[in-house]
């Protein structure tokens, strides 16, 4: 499906060298967007961008540190310079599928604020370095990766998604009169390495209680995705949208 409003556009993704940052990536290229693979990972980004290119689209790959305000403000000028402006970001980037696993009253405290410094700061972060380059091109449009873990209680992790989902609607608010739209997607458990990792001995339980019984594909994210940024999706923002197979069922 073509979505209005995407081709020729300049796409920031973070987090883009694998999993569901590497679908949308490809997403927004199979578009005719313009993408930036921002990547902590400089070969990871490297790879992804190649392969884009190899299939006849535009990218790039910025090496960037999403808890760092420097290395945003860096990956946005890098963006500019090389595109002539953003359009689209999306804040993909997290730490989870190597994160430690322990509750609010173990976790070692200086791992707990690099982690909440990446998986929520740093989305705000990219946000403040994208937003003056997007309210130059007359507005723009950002997707924030949240998770079912916000309405689940899942330690750290499901903080900074609930963390995520505020800045969303906050963001909203301050963004819009800008021209600048925001939104959210909270996936289920959805089928790449990172999952595998963090919880993969309970993946099939997990999935035997959905409504809809399959994991998810980063694909189903994608197309999500792809709306939200487009011009059909013009008059939303501030936003959660679950892609979760029915997880999380709210009034």
């Amino acid at each position: 499906m073509q979505y209005d409003g995407i081709k020729d556009k300049v796409a920031i993704v973070t987090g883009a060298g694998r999993g569901i940052g590497r679908a949308y990536a490809m997403g927004l290229a199979a578009q005719g967007a313009r993408v930036a693979v921002a990547e902590i990972q400089k070969d990871a980004g490297e790879a992804v961008a190649s392969e884009i290119r190899n299939s006849g689209g535009e990218a790039i790959a910025v090496q960037s540190d999403v808890g760092s305000e420097e290395s945003t403000v860096s990956m946005a000028e890098a963006v500019v310079a090389e595109f002539g402006g953003i359009d689209f970001l999306v804040n993909n980037a997290a730490i989870f599928g190597d994160m430690k696993l322990a509750g609010l009253m173990t976790i070692d405290w200086d791992y707990y604020k690099k982690f909440m410094n990446v998986n929520m700061d740093g989305a705000l972060l990219c946000v403040r370095a994208c937003a003056p380059a997007m309210r130059e091109r007359g507005g723009g449009s950002i997707v924030m990766q949240s998770s079912t873990a916000a309405w689940m209680g899942v330690s750290f992790y499901g903080l900074a998604k609930l963390g995520m989902n505020g800045l969303t609607g906050c963001l909203a608010g301050e963004l819009g009169p800008l021209g600048i739209r925001i939104n959210a997607i909270a996936p289920g458990p959805t089928d790449t390495d990172a999952l595998k990792k963090t919880a993969g001995p309970v993946a099939d339980q997990i999935v035997a209680g959905l409504p809809i019984q399959r994991i998810g594909r980063p694909e189903d994210m994608v197309e999500t995705c792809l709306f939200l940024l487009s011009d059909a999706a013009s008059w939303i923002t501030g936003q959660v949208i679950n892609v979760d197979g029915g997880q999380i069922r709210r009034p």
